[in-house]
């Protein structure tokens, strides 16, 4: 039957109109980007000042912006402070005008105020961020676009400290508990706002996050429309999910894997060199210890020989060939030479010669050797559990029987700061790129109420060192600040106060189109990842 033609015109209209919208609607998932990101570690927690550590805090940093950012070679630039100045014990800090947070309410200097004094509230912080503001006495508001922070005595370190505290919108992050929003109400996305690059959407723990474009931020827009990380502890898994076509970018790919990987036209590798150190740390707390037989109720960890043996049995260049794949650098101290207050006199580790730690253990005591347990993370770092196999493989080689405990990083990082170790392996990176920072954090006396020591989970404690670490941080003058850490860090490993293995070198696998550059500091800040030209 033919339609009646007084309709037509309306059909035509009503079919062009569908048509239209369907068109606009490809159209618009055709210029919509998001991002997918295989994570290999799940952070913690979204709260910025619960936990100071990289999964954390590389998600925080596109949440928040900081006073002062870093970039990826990690030197400092200006961020929501457009500048600053010091004079004395004070700093004055001149916020960027007309800067929004993501529910598009104004930055003041009363939002600084709010988030540097929350700091030392957060209850229960595994690794506090107190680190970053030792010797600060007041901070204050002196107009809406300009902070004045005093300090107790001269302190050149602040300006770069303020990389690691990205700030919080007072107004949303209030609330009745001390700290304002609680880390559980944070982790749930209430009060998460932040002045960054991206604002939060949802977290469902062990599956996804996901962030989405800040339509009010301040700076260049970021690439992506969208952003969906994916935490993939197993690194296989990661790779997979990758030539699956499921991710876009993966971290760390294992390192069987690289050479396959750099061949395929259809991905693009990237590595960088960081200065994150793989660690050991030895519990110098007391004659308790768990984890160790053998030696009636003692702790041969505080007998220095025994560390200095336990760092003699390590063959850190065949690690590092063999197990790393090449990813990476024997270390000898904390940080890399030529950083901030690394030393010139620890480029190279001693080499492995298992005779003298055979001497060095029977010269303490322990002819026959003695049992231990190594605690290791499986999934936080490159190739950790396999590292941590290989440790104890070269420590029985010597009469150090010992065993590994892996387990997933959330385990181990509790187990760890429960101090269920006598030894355990780790790993540190610091976004300021100073020795001073990393010092403080790992081995100066804890504590607490100065924030020192924050990640001394050894409780390792030497005056001298913690003298010297002192009074790095009141030289303003730079090549006299360098120096004295160099010389602290000289101090802590004649007395092997912690045993350095290699510094990472981080791996990000992509699909070709994407380029992300790498960081020193090993954060994947998606802000930064770009369409390729």
């Amino acid at each position: 039957m033919p339609v009646n033609s007084a309709v037509r015109p309306s059909l035509r209209r009503g079919v062009m109109t569908a048509a239209m919208a369907a068109i606009t609607a490809l159209s618009s998932a055709a210029y919509a980007r998001d991002l997918v990101v295989a994570l290999k570690t799940e952070p913690t927690s979204m709260d910025p000042q619960y936990h100071a550590l990289t999964p954390n805090i590389q998600l925080s940093q596109t949440l928040f912006d900081g006073l002062v950012c870093a970039d990826a070679d990690l030197a400092i630039k200006p961020c929501l402070a457009e500048s600053w100045t010091a004079s004395g014990k004070s700093w004055t800090f001149k916020l960027r005008p007309n800067v929004k947070f993501s529910d598009g309410s104004p930055l003041t200097a009363a939002d600084v105020v709010f988030t540097l004094d929350r700091v030392a509230k957060v209850p229960n912080s595994p690794s506090s961020f107190k680190v970053y503001l030792q010797k600060v006495e007041k901070v204050e508001a002196v107009d809406p676009l300009t902070v004045r922070i005093t300090t107790s005595e001269p302190y050149p370190l602040l300006a770069i400290n303020m990389v690691g505290l990205p700030i919080m919108s007072a107004k949303a992050a209030a609330g009745p508990a001390t700290e304002g929003k609680t880390t559980t109400e944070l982790n749930s996305g209430s009060g998460l706002v932040g002045a960054g690059p991206y604002r939060f959407v949802s977290w469902k723990r062990g599956s996804e996050i996901i962030f989405e474009r800040n339509p009010h931020y301040w700076g260049p827009a970021p690439a992506w429309d969208k952003v969906i990380y994916r935490p993939i502890s197993n690194p296989a898994a990661r790779v997979a999910a990758l030539l699956a076509g499921d991710v876009d970018l993966v971290e760390d790919p294992p390192t069987d894997d690289l050479e396959r990987l750099q061949k395929d036209p259809k991905l693009t590798v990237e590595t960088k060199a960081s200065n994150r150190v793989i660690y050991v740390a030895l519990d110098q707390n007391g004659d308790k210890t768990p984890g160790i037989e053998g030696t009636n109720g003692k702790n041969p960890l505080l007998d220095k020989r025994v560390r200095e043996a336990l760092s003699l049995a390590i063959d850190r260049q065949a690690l590092v060939a063999r197990i790393m794949g090449g990813v990476g650098t024997p270390a000898a101290q904390l940080l890399p030479y030529p950083m901030f207050g690394a030393s010139k006199n620890l480029v190279t580790p001693a080499k492995v010669n298992t005779d003298k730690a055979k001497a060095l253990l029977k010269d303490a005591g322990y002819p026959g050797g003695f049992t231990m347990v190594l605690g290791s993370p499986n999934g936080r770092y490159i190739n950790d559990s396999k590292v941590a196999q290989t440790l104890a493989a070269m420590w029985t080689r010597v009469g150090v029987k010992t065993t590994i405990d892996s387990n997933a990083p959330a385990v181990f990082f509790k187990n760890r700061d429960s101090y269920s170790y006598s030894a355990y392996m780790a790993g540190w990176g610091t976004s300021t790129g100073e020795m001073s920072n990393t010092l403080n954090s790992l081995l100066v006396t804890p504590n607490k109420e100065k924030g020192q020591g924050t990640t001394n989970r050894s409780r390792y404690s030497n005056p001298e060192m913690d003298k010297l670490v002192a009074e790095s941080a009141n030289q303003m003058d730079d090549a006299q600040r360098a120096a004295t850490l160099a010389k602290a860090s000289e101090v802590a490993m004649a007395d092997f106060a912690m045993l350095p293995i290699h510094f990472e070198h981080s791996v990000w696998a992509m699909k070709k189109g994407i380029s992300f550059k790498g960081r020193a500091d090993q954060q994947t800040m998606v802000q930064y990842a770009t369409v390729a030209k």
